[in-house]
């Protein structure tokens, strides 16, 4: 019986969707579920912009982990951050801990009723989320109601969701959030408009090499990643950094494991003692988006770093083994970032080619 509510709750939904009810009104407030990972984080920002645009007194809150809240608290217009260690819990599922914290959550995201709870996610962990949210008495849940190519999707996101919403099956992932959020606050997208407004700190050093009276311009080398099948040859880096060096560019290399550390390390050693290459300590995330906005531009793998770069609007160069830059790499609108994809890798001259592209 509680399916055929959320079934019947779902399909009247749908007629409403894009209603615009929410358009002109004052002190909305909107709560935006996306708990992980980095890179999913990073894009769904474009779609808190683009609801400030519709809704200039809207109030944004987002519930996101523990992990990756320092992002969030710097995307530009988010009220409040409301932490969820989904993960952690899931570990301990049935411990008292776990209760408490998770009582001390719902006490804390029922501090405010939303007009709009919005599951970015579509899993059945940002359902659960988006369930225990207070709504407005008008307010509604809207989720989406399909899985596009590449995603990951759990069917519960639909039937907590009043209003589940279905996207074309093959769909950008900034182009996801920012097309759910459009059809559930009713406003129309401006596909040449894409902002993540991603707030980093000014006079930072990048560790680029003082040589005298200059400063060298620093670019940072992201080879690390999660997948093995993503990484780009070593040999590979060496020549790129070898000709950024050629062309007065100092070099940095951040890391976020011991694995990547250790590849960090090699490379500068490789580089030789009178290069001009910084291996970057161990640092925080928002340390390291400080660290990575004082650069000149990056060169770097997908993951979540290079997602950073882009949205901290960098000139950057997305490297892909795989044909999926249309799913994840930067967008078309994007003028100072490109992807690059090659088969089995992207060569050295492609990199090359594309950096002096995005730095002309």
């Amino acid at each position: 019986n509680r399916h055929d509510g959320f079934a019947a709750r779902r399909e009247a939904g749908r007629e409403s969707a894009g209603s615009g009810a929410l358009i002109g009104q004052t002190r909305v407030k909107i709560l935006v579920v996306k708990v992980s990972s980095l890179g999913d984080v990073v894009h769904a920002m474009p779609a808190v912009q683009d609801i400030r645009r519709a809704l200039p007194t809207a109030q944004i809150d987002w519930v996101v982990e523990p992990g990756f809240a320092p992002l969030v608290r710097r995307c530009e217009g988010v009220r409040r951050v409301i932490e969820c260690p989904m993960r952690r819990w899931r570990k301990n599922l049935f411990s008292g801990q776990t209760r408490v914290e998770w009582t001390a959550f719902k006490a804390d995201l029922h501090t405010a009723a939303y007009d709009a709870v919005i599951d970015l996610q579509g899993l059945t962990k940002s359902a659960i989320v988006a369930w225990a949210a207070r709504l407005a008495p008008q307010g509604k849940r809207f989720a989406l109601g399909n899985q596009t190519e590449g995603s990951s999707y759990e069917v519960p996101t639909r039937w907590v969701a009043d209003v589940a919403i279905k996207l074309p099956v093959h769909t950008h992932a900034v182009q996801r959030s920012r097309l759910l959020c459009a059809q559930a606050l009713g406003y129309t997208l401006d596909d040449q408009l894409v902002e993540f407004k991603l707030l980093r700190q000014t006079g930072i050093d990048a560790g680029a090499i003082n040589t005298g009276t200059n400063c060298k311009p620093c670019v940072a080398l992201v080879h690390g990643t999660s997948r093995a099948d993503k990484l780009w040859p070593e040999q590979h880096w060496l020549a790129l950094g070898q000709r950024l060096m050629q062309e007065g560019y100092a070099l940095a290399l951040p890391h976020g494991n011991e694995a990547e550390l250790a590849r960090s390390q090699r490379l500068a050693y490789r580089f030789g003692s009178d290069a001009h290459v910084t291996v970057w300590p161990t640092l925080a995330l928002d340390d390291l988006l400080d660290k990575l906005g004082a650069c000149t531009g990056v060169i770097g793998v997908d993951s979540g770093l290079s997602h950073i770069a882009v949205a901290l609007d960098l000139p950057h160069v997305q490297l892909y083994n795989f044909e999926t830059a249309w799913r994840t790499g930067p967008l078309s609108a994007m003028k100072r970032q490109v992807s690059v994809y090659g088969k089995p890798v992207p060569t050295t001259a492609a990199v090359w080619t594309a950096w002096q592209q995005v730095v002309a």
